[in-house]
């Protein structure tokens, strides 16, 4: 098991660099810090944040590798059965938040986990998946982003995108608003049902194709003109970022559980945010439009694609 472990950290470094690199070249201004860091209870990892850029207001791309004796709460209360088994997790997650309120925001994760007993087989299981969050939608934007998972996913089953799809639109759903977060993208876990080759080539496969689908919207939208108008509501939507990874998201429960390190697991929050009391946007804006058309869930694969990417 040493020896997949090593292979699945080496990809993971290497995709944490390239993603870094390829949106460092769209930024064309600032670069990504690098910070090394440990975890007493055991393990570490390498954080790379790019703040105040001329594209990205602040993007986080983070390389984890954690073990433990035991699972926290946040895992054995979907999972019973590793009760009292050591851990280790490693993985790639990222959260990009553009200047722009044209550009959406974006995230994605990558990783694996193993859970160990003696005299026991390990037990192992990989997760991840990708989503889009805008504040200003364009159809093309998301046919292409979902065009790309869809692609990624087909060598694998015609069956996988359709599930993941359906799971990611589910899983990132704030109940307390009865909406989506965004407009979706792929949301898997606990893949075992593979061999671990084919499990790893899929993980391969989602994590090579993230800059495939976001960075060519970044690049299309970040210089279209905006006001204060537009990034009030860029900010106003950006609350809804937070509530979800704090209330919701299975990763930064994890994280916090399990004694991480905090400023590495809250790296996915916006640098600027804004919450107003009963806020609704008039009838027949763009505004309105995000909720009213872009963030219901839709298929949009099945909207008339006139092959145009963004």
């Amino acid at each position: 098991m040493s020896e997949m472990i090593d292979q699945v950290k080496e990809y993971l470094l290497g995709l944490q660099d390239s993603i870094c690199e390829g949106l460092a070249q769209v930024d064309g201004e600032a670069e990504f810090s690098i910070e090394e860091w440990d975890r007493p209870e055991g393990g570490g990892g390498r954080s790379r944040v790019l703040v105040d850029g001329a594209v990205l207001e602040k993007a986080g791309v983070n390389f984890s590798h954690v073990m433990g004796d035991s699972l926290p709460g946040s895992a054995t209360a979907v999972r019973p059965e590793l009760a009292g088994r050591s851990y280790q997790a490693l993985g790639v997650s990222l959260v990009i938040h553009p200047n722009n309120p044209y550009a959406p925001t974006s995230h994605a994760n990558v990783r694996l986990f193993i859970a160990e007993k003696p005299g026991e087989e390990p037990v192992w299981w990989f997760g991840g998946g990708y989503d889009l969050t805008p504040y200003y939608g364009f159809d093309e934007d998301c046919i292409h982003w979902h065009r790309t998972a869809a692609d990624a996913c087909a060598p694998f089953g015609d069956d996988v995108y359709p599930r993941y799809k359906k799971w990611c639109d589910e899983y990132f759903y704030l109940k307390h608003r009865d909406e989506p977060r965004g407009v979706g993208g792929l949301f898997y876990d606990d893949l075992n049902s593979w061999d671990f080759e084919t499990c790893f080539a899929f993980m391969r496969a989602i994590g090579d194709s993230y800059l495939e689908a976001y960075r060519p919207i970044l690049q299309c939208r970040k210089d279209t003109p905006y006001g204060d108008r537009e990034r009030q509501f860029q900010l106003y939507r950006r609350g809804r970022y937070v509530e979800f990874n704090l209330v919701f998201d299975r990763g930064t429960l994890f994280g916090l559980q399990s004694n991480g390190r905090t400023e590495a697991i809250l790296m996915s929050l916006p640098p600027l945010v804004r919450w107003e009391y009963a806020y609704k946007p008039d009838a027949g804006t763009e505004e309105a439009r995000l909720t009213d058309y872009f963030l219901t869930g839709r298929d949009w694969l099945q909207l008339n694609d006139t092959g145009a990417a963004p």
